[in-house]
């Protein structure tokens, strides 16, 4: 019997490293094309229930996010100066918050893809430092094309990981600080109260 348990658990190791070289194997554009081709799919699947059960359809959308978006790193760059203020429970409060607000967001802005061509861009400017963020460009061609941009960075565990984009233009990381910023000067920088508000 310990035998068995034994073999079991060098299965499971075996598993678990294999799954780790594969993550450290795909590169910022791999994994933002796995990520946003998988989300679309998502989308178009779900469409129906955007109507039908809106609940539904954003936690399909929340699943496929959860994969590659790291929210607490979100949170970082929404919260910009404020961060080092903030405790390790409002930072995790707001990464909440946010996979909210961004699964919404994100989500709605989907709706309406209809199996347009996805083309990723090339990189302006590529970085030489393989461990550097890396901004992945993409766009959904239809009657409108529609741009998006993913900066990628690499986490603790080697793993390539959305932390801000931008969608037809408009870069949320800076959009949702400036809306940050203005709560807590209304808020006299009380990020609790600023979580609290925030919409």
């Amino acid at each position: 019997m310990n035998l068995l348990k034994k073999v079991f658990a060098a299965l499971a190791m075996v598993a678990v490293l294999g799954s780790a070289a594969q993550a450290q194997q795909m590169t910022a554009v791999e994994t933002a094309e796995l990520g946003v081709n998988t989300l679309l799919e998502t989308v178009a699947e779900s469409k129906d229930l955007f109507l039908s059960n809106r609940d539904q359809y954003f936690s399909n959308v929340e699943a496929v996010l959860n994969t590659f978006v790291d929210f607490n790193a979100v949170a970082e760059v929404v919260m910009s100066r404020y961060a080092s203020d903030a405790t390790e429970a409002q930072l995790q409060r707001f990464a909440d918050i946010l996979r909210i607000t961004l699964t919404r967001f994100y989500g709605a802005s989907l709706v309406s893809y209809n199996g347009e061509e996805l083309v990723f861009l090339p990189s302006r400017n590529p970085n030489t430092d393989p461990r550097a963020d890396t901004v992945v460009g993409m766009e959904l061609r239809g009657d409108t094309a529609l741009r998006l941009q993913y900066q990628m960075f690499l986490n603790e565990n080697d793993e390539w990981k959305l932390k801000n984009l931008s969608l037809a233009g408009i870069n949320l990381g800076r959009q949702y600080y400036t809306q940050f910023a203005a709560l807590m000067t209304q808020h006299n920088n009380d990020i609790d109260a600023v979580l609290d508000n925030w919409q």
